[in-house]
């Protein structure tokens, strides 16, 4: 069976802790105290996202990855 991988966004919180996020499942967040924690999370929190698609027979979004020899970036 085929692996996804998909981006993570981490975003320091003022108060202290990270909020991450995966752009690509939407609405799929999590939060932690640090880094690794917020990393565990949101790994966890993708799975079970995935595993209630499948579920519920959608489809899992794939994210779509620039070929190395791409002029892509961000920004």
């Amino acid at each position: 069976m085929k692996e996804n991988r998909y981006t993570v966004i981490l975003e320091h919180q003022p108060d202290g802790g990270y909020h991450v996020f995966c752009p690509t499942l939407h609405g799929c967040h999590s939060e932690g105290d640090t880094l690794e924690e917020s990393l565990k999370n949101i790994q966890e929190a993708m799975e079970v996202y995935v595993e209630s698609l499948k579920a519920h027979g959608e489809a899992v979004p794939v994210e779509e990855r620039p070929s190395p020899n791409s002029n892509s970036y961000a920004q």
